[in-house]
């Protein structure tokens, strides 16, 4: 079963609405926060999708910055990343997933694609939906979770 993740759309509504509209198929999304109220419109467009979200630090809304949500009877701890010094490292987000017994976290803010498996759960940031600063093309992730395992892909939106 497939879940789409994406982060900091920054006012981008079309970006946000391309997610949605490339991947009508799936229909879980994470969104990771800075561009909470893209997320309020694909709510109200496609109320048939399960989008999940955490606030990022330029949202202004009573969000929570992190969260957990099972899916495919995977836990997935979720958070933009600017209270764990994203920018940084890893290590506070990776210890928050563990303490939720979480497979999967994910994480924004750095506007950074990022992936790694460690000690049996995967770390993934997919990017900047609209603004990235990796000097690659605006990203999403997919996360397939299936009885084989866990597969995360970094994916180009142009």
């Amino acid at each position: 079963m497939r879940v789409i993740v994406f982060s900091d759309t920054h006012s981008n509504q079309g970006a946000a609405d391309k997610i949605i509209q490339d991947n009508n198929s799936c229909e879980h999304f994470i969104f990771l926060g800075d561009g909470i109220h893209e997320i309020d419109i694909l709510k109200s467009k496609y109320p048939e999708k399960s989008i999940f979200c955490v606030a990022g630090n330029c949202d202004k809304t009573a969000a929570p910055t992190s969260a957990v949500v099972e899916l495919f009877n995977t836990r997935i701890y979720m958070t933009h990343g600017h209270l764990y010094k994203a920018s940084e490292t890893t290590d506070l987000i990776l210890k928050n997933a563990k303490k939720e017994n979480a497979m999967i976290a994910l994480f924004g803010h750095t506007h950074k694609r990022y992936f790694e498996e460690i000690n049996g759960i995967y770390l993934l940031n997919p990017g900047s939906a609209s603004l990235p600063k990796d000097g690659l093309p605006p990203s999403c992730a997919f996360i397939d979770i299936t009885p084989y395992g866990i597969n995360c892909m970094l994916i180009d939106l142009n």
